[in-house]
């Protein structure tokens, strides 16, 4: 590599980089600033060591490596995370996020890359066996997700006498396991992950609703189809299935929206 002597800034800027290369480091073009609500495992929550990690932290990670970004994570409540896109506070959001007609009047997506249901998750030894067993006891749900829509539109149905709302799993299931609540409406690849070594749990019953996750985008924001490309690449060469098979051990059905190419999700 040649450095010409010009202009202070331009030669500054250049050792720059100069430096940085045979540091070893990368330098990256642009940072994507991502909202996630931490402590929704397996997708983004906290290792030991501290560190954000998760099967959707590894999708941004290596969304931003091919787009030359650096990316970084912002915790934000599920909730919120709807008008921090919205905002600009950051410029995509994670989070098990799923595609629905509703949001998309207010935000865009990539296509899909994880297909899902609802669950309902018990303590083993309550003695309640499927939904109707729930009938005039309390349910919760995470704020403003699709676990929270369906109880609210079930709940007259099903008998709940309340529905009480949680900002993540984690302290749902703390009070599951206190008795504060009878059952816990929630993603079921999330709840089957945060309970396989805990027998103190149990779910009684899959609730088809046939969901999709993405990332998520402010409304028609450029990002989105640059990210939705990149996701395209990493499901031709294997690159999404091998994240798929390292957070739940086992390989992606060959059908699924984590295999397939999707199109971008449109109203």
């Amino acid at each position: 590599m040649s450095v010409k002597f010009t202009r202070r800034g331009t030669f500054a800027a250049t050792l720059t980089a100069v430096l940085a290369m045979s540091a070893g480091t990368t330098a990256y073009a642009a940072e994507m600033k991502v909202g996630a609500n931490v402590g929704n495992v397996p997708w983004e929550f906290q290792n030991e060591k501290g560190e954000i990690v998760g099967f959707e932290v590894d999708l941004a990670k290596e969304v931003g490596k091919r787009l030359n970004m650096n990316v970084s994570f912002v915790n934000i409540p599920f909730n919120g995370l709807f008008a921090a896109v919205q905002s600009g506070q950051v410029d995509a959001a994670v989070s098990s996020i799923t595609i629905t007609k509703k949001r998309l009047e207010s935000v865009s997506f990539a296509q899909p890359y994880y297909d899902s249901d609802q669950s309902l998750a018990v303590r083993a030894n309550s003695g309640i066996k499927n939904l109707e067993g729930m009938a005039s006891k309390v349910a919760a749900v995470d704020t403003g997700s699709t676990g929270d829509m369906w109880s609210t539109q079930n709940q007259q149905k099903y008998k709940f006498s309340d529905i009480r709302r949680y900002e993540g799993l984690a302290p749902a299931m703390l009070d599951l396991a206190a008795g504060r609540i009878d059952g816990y409406v929630s993603d079921i690849p999330a709840v089957q992950y945060y309970i396989k070594d805990k027998p103190i749990y149990q779910v009684v019953e899959r609730i088809p609703t046939g969901e999709q996750y993405s990332m998520m985008f402010a409304k028609n924001s450029p990002l989105a189809e640059k990210v939705n490309a990149e996701i395209t690449k990493m499901k031709q060469d294997g690159t999404l299935a091998k994240i798929h098979e390292q957070w739940f051990g086992a390989k992606a059905e060959p059908n699924s929206t984590t295999i397939k190419v999707m199109e971008m999700p449109k109203l």
